[in-house]
């Protein structure tokens, strides 16, 4: 069977294969079989204890930041701080080692987020100034992304990072005029409330334009004079048909892509024989070799 179409995005397990490079075989082939691909058991596997290990993280992170546990337990935390570390660590090096272009696959997204992962306790240590930096480790639940199996959902965000694309302009001159609407209600509302009312410049007016707007309503400044209640009343108003109008812009976008009609779904089964990934949902044999498909 031959496919013309393009790979969609591909899954977990095959992220950028090309680009980072599958090696040709021996023990960086099987590493890289287990760490990027997940269509075997021992992928899986990998993956599952993965993704226990950066939400156990992620946990131990956010217990340490609460005073009375940290007071009690911060020895055990330190400890299973470094082990997360180190088994990150570890990960981390064998993605490089198991990967033709190592360079490539450290400069990607994942390969900062991975990064990132074991950085901040490495310096925390090595510059204890830079301890605060230690909480950055919340962005090891970036990583669960990567494990996802997103493919599944493949055509719905082709369709939705393209409509975001499509509706890129539009968006950006509505935005230009909602922000235009807000430098000229906060200086109003400057000039007609005043300091006395808490509207101590023009930046703190337009703050409260914003949150006026978007209808969060902090409530830390507030008209006081008749006058400026009617002007924020019309404000809250309109801030109904601001939030609605970037998504009315995506909606249309999207609904004129799928009238445009959808590509064929691909399958995120890696071939057993020669490792390719991008085969449609409903191919029985790989496309490049011919071999059957798991």
């Amino acid at each position: 069977m031959t496919a013309t179409t393009p790979p969609a995005l591909d899954s977990a397990s095959h992220i950028d294969a090309d680009r980072f490079g599958r090696p040709d075989g021996g023990w960086r082939l099987r590493l890289y079989t287990v760490i990027f691909e997940s269509d075997t058991r021992a992928g899986r596997l990998f993956d599952v204890v993965l993704i226990w290990a950066i939400l156990a993280s992620v946990g131990v992170v956010m217990l340490d930041s609460v005073a009375a546990l940290n007071q009690r337990w911060a020895a055990w935390f330190t400890v299973a701080e470094w082990l997360f570390t180190l088994l990150f660590m570890a990960e981390y090096a064998a993605r490089l080692l198991c990967v033709k272009r190592p360079r490539a696959y450290a400069l990607s997204f994942y390969g900062v987020v991975d990064l990132l992962a074991i950085l901040p306790t490495l310096l925390a240590v090595l510059v204890p100034d830079l301890h605060l930096l230690i909480d950055v480790r919340i962005l090891r639940l970036l990583r669960v992304i990567r494990i996802f199996k997103l493919s599944h959902y493949a055509a719905e965000v082709r369709y939705l990072s393209t409509a975001l694309l499509a509706s890129g302009r539009k968006i950006a001159v509505f935005l230009g005029f909602v922000i235009l609407v807000v430098i000229v209600m906060g200086t109003l509302m400057y000039v007609v409330e005043g300091p006395g009312n808490g509207y101590t410049s023009i930046p703190a007016s337009i703050y409260w334009a914003i949150t006026t707007m978007t209808t969060v309503g902090f409530g830390d400044i507030t008209p006081k004079t008749d006058l400026g209640r009617f002007i924020a009343s019309l404000m809250m108003l309109v801030g109904w048909g601001v939030l609605a109008v970037p998504t009315g812009i995506v909606t249309a976008e999207m609904s004129a892509q799928r009238r445009g009609g959808a590509a064929p779904p691909l399958a995120p089964r890696a071939c057993p024989a020669c490792h390719a990934v991008d085969h449609q949902s409903d191919s029985a044999h790989c496309r490049h070799c011919g071999a059957l498909l798991p």
